[in-house]
């Protein structure tokens, strides 16, 4: 099996272990949901596969699209959109069902990487964080939103434990001033936490980085829109189909091992003495690949620090139906 040459200034996470998820065949259809700079969807193509649907919110990744379709002549196009909209965006397209779908949560190094996307904390940039960049921005949510619902929303989505002195510390600023940019919030709520980092375990993470996450979060709804995806990718795939998701914090993973765990059936799995009735709920429209989440290797995480919370799960479309809209809890 062929596996692409990860690009050096954005590396594809677990890259070898998607691809053998995967297992992209001549012949079929694939969707890489998510994708960024490419490097999924290059090393799908890299296998002589049918067809290779990729779908981006962002438009900043049509130019590296446009490399592909030149690359790959009538084997790769891009659908600009949210993966949540896959059903839709595929059908309009002429594609009732396809072979495999890859889905990579969250933000890209690529837009991390861009100061002026304001997703860092590290590098100046305007507060915005929109991956369409078209609706609320992240300098609205600091700016505008009542104190309350400002501290729900950075321990919720970012687990930041000192969540109401963050939201109180913002709102004091903004009164004197408008947050606008990246380095000005960052640095507000770095004293706010009470030091300059936390410790997790032997490693450090930068005080900002959980209220960053939250705002990133919020703004682009991307946990509504990753149970939205696995929803649509259940109707989408073909019996055979495989669906392999990388997620790289705890939120993300709950939503993805809870969606295998119902449509696999080992939710309805009481106890291991009592046999499950064929009356339980509907049939699993899932088998698993194997068993928890798998971990990046030793060697990747040494080249990309990205890949030290990634964790894939991935499983088997069965031929049973699709459990429609439901949603994992």
């Amino acid at each position: 099996m062929v596996v692409a040459k990860a690009q050096i200034d954005h590396i594809s996470v677990m890259l070898p272990e998607v691809i053998d998820a995967l297992s992209p065949e001549n012949g079929k259809t694939y969707v890489d949901g998510t994708f960024g700079a490419g490097g999924y969807s290059r090393a799908i193509l890299e296998n002589d596969v049918s067809m290779l649907w990729a779908i981006d919110r962002d438009p900043n990744v049509i130019e590296t699209a446009d490399v592909l379709a030149k690359e790959f002549p009538g084997k790769f196009k891009l659908l600009q959109g949210c993966f949540s909209e896959m059903e839709r965006l595929l059908k309009e397209s002429g594609q009732e069902y396809v072979d495999g779908i890859v889905l990579d949560i969250g933000v890209s190094s690529m837009q991390l990487d861009q100061a002026e996307r304001g997703f860092s904390f590290m590098h100046d940039g305007p507060l915005d964080m929109r991956m369409s960049k078209d609706g609320m921005s992240a300098a609205d949510v600091v700016n505008d939103m009542d104190e309350e619902e400002l501290a729900n929303i950075i321990y919720k989505f970012g687990e930041e434990r000192a969540s109401r002195r963050v939201a109180r510390a913002i709102v004091n600023r903004r009164e004197e001033e408008p947050f606008q940019r990246t380095l000005d919030l960052s640095k507000v709520v770095e004293a706010a936490v009470g030091g300059p980092k936390y410790k997790k375990g032997k490693k450090q993470i930068h005080g900002a980085t959980r209220t960053f996450q939250a705002l990133r979060i919020y703004v682009n709804d991307e946990l509504g829109e990753l149970e939205r995806a696995l929803v649509a990718a259940e109707k989408m795939l073909a019996p055979g189909g495989r669906l392999a998701v990388v997620t790289f914090h705890s939120l993300e993973d709950r939503i993805v091992k809870e969606f295998f765990k119902q449509r696999s059936g080992e939710a309805s799995r009481g106890s291991r003495h009592m046999p499950v009735s064929l009356d339980d709920g509907p049939a699993p429209t899932f088998d698993m690949l194997f068993r928890g989440g798998k971990k990046a290797s030793k060697s990747e995480i040494e080249i990309n620090a990205r890949s030290r919370s990634a964790k894939l799960r991935a499983g088997i479309r069965t031929n049973a139906p699709s459990w429609g809209n439901e949603v994992a809890a």
